[in-house]
């Protein structure tokens, strides 16, 4: 394949969006990028006065394309909702599973081993949400599914041998040598779904957790003389943050306050996105119940909040409006630091030589244009 020579844009390096800037990209890795005029030979491509970026890596997908990963969990159900999610500037994401019973863990398992097998396009790994959670905090999981693990749910929840395995969990509801085991088999372990106490996450913290799943969400609150989760995530300089940025799950105020206590780069955006993000219908089922998407806001019978249908460009933009934060910024936390948080920050998240030539192309509204996944355009 030719070169390909992305000019006439706003690169994001580590100086943040540059002009004047062009990157050359060969055999699906960044090979160069140069300050000046466009070097002769290869492919080019305009990028129109636009913003290059890397490609946004989103590590709570749910679903998309009409698919729900626990209603397909096969290589097909993979490819469709990381093909709809692609639109939307995403070309890194782990499959997430929603609480479910061995057989269809074992399933999904398998379906995400055999996915990045056959090479399809974004799959990092899989995000077991569940089902090692707290009844108090379940949110749209079905509470009949939770169970405490014991050494052969360990085993199959660190089963992929190849790729990111993150397990979201409840501390007080998983002893803390059942959290070490796990990370000590690779897997990336966030408290979630918890309505553990500040003691009790600093013991999970002290076990190997690693962050929480979707900060404020289904978690014990901070309040003055109980920390609760909250208090702990925030109060843990080391602890990852994922935050929905949609306007519903968590008032924008509260996401400023986040932003404001932890370290630059503790903070990262997640979708938690259901089936209809890239899909005509605003419905899926989920546990034989029907879950419907009104004016953006996805609720289950019951009317509890059950996932979002929000896209991962549209939690930039929302990032940008919502949070008072500048597009690169935006832009890292959407890209740079799931990298690292995943570790994988030696080859993604970042637009610079040696770095996988995942990127996504926006134009001055940050709407994707395009994308491109280890140099290969969007079919």
């Amino acid at each position: 394949m030719q070169p390909l020579v992305f000019h006439n844009g706003r690169v994001l390096t580590e100086r943040g969006f540059e002009p004047e800037v062009c990157v050359v990209v060969e055999d699906g890795h960044i090979v160069a990028v140069l300050h000046g005029d466009p070097p002769g030979g290869g492919i080019r491509i305009d990028l129109e006065g636009g913003y290059l970026a890397p490609g946004f890596i989103d590590i709570q997908v749910n679903g998309g394309g009409g698919v729900l990963f626990n209603n397909a969990p096969s290589v097909e159900g993979i490819a469709a909702i990381a093909r709809a999610h692609r639109r939307f500037g995403t070309t890194g994401l782990l499959p997430t599973l929603i609480s479910d019973e061995t057989e269809v863990m074992r399933c999904a398992v398998a379906a995400v081993r055999a996915a990045i097998a056959q090479g399809v396009p974004g799959v990092l790994g899989i995000h077991l949400e569940g089902p090692y959670l707290a009844p108090a905090r379940k949110g749209t999981h079905d509470a009949a599914r939770f169970r405490v693990p014991d050494a052969d749910d360990i085993t199959l929840a660190t089963a992929l041998d190849d790729g990111v395995t993150l397990i979201t969990l409840a501390p007080e509801r998983v002893p803390t040598e059942s959290i070490r085991a796990l990370v000590a088999r690779g897997a990336i372990v966030c408290a979630g779904h918890t309505d553990a106490s500040y003691e009790q996450m600093c013991a999970g913290f002290a076990a190997g957790i690693r962050g929480v799943t979707h900060l404020y969400n289904a978690m014990s609150p901070l309040t003055g003389r109980a920390p609760g989760a909250v208090g702990a995530a925030l109060d843990d300089a080391d602890c990852w943050c994922g935050i929905i940025v949609d306007g519903v799950h968590v008032h924008p105020a509260s996401l400023r306050i986040a932003l404001k206590a932890k370290p630059r780069g503790k903070v990262l955006l997640v979708t938690d996105a259901m089936p209809m993000v890239g899909a005509a219908s605003p419905a899926f089922t989920l546990y034989g119940q029907t879950i419907t998407a009104q004016d953006g806001v996805v609720r289950n019978a019951a009317g509890a909040l059950a996932g979002s249908a929000l896209d991962m460009a549209s939690a930039v933009r929302n990032a940008v409006r919502l949070l008072d934060l500048t597009l690169e910024e935006a832009c890292r936390m959407a890209a740079e630091y799931p990298a690292e948080f995943l570790g994988l920050g030696h080859s993604h998240g970042r637009i610079a030589p040696g770095y996988r030539a995942d990127l996504v192309w926006l134009d001055a509204d940050a709407q994707v244009r395009a994308t491109w996944i280890a140099g290969r355009a969007e079919p």
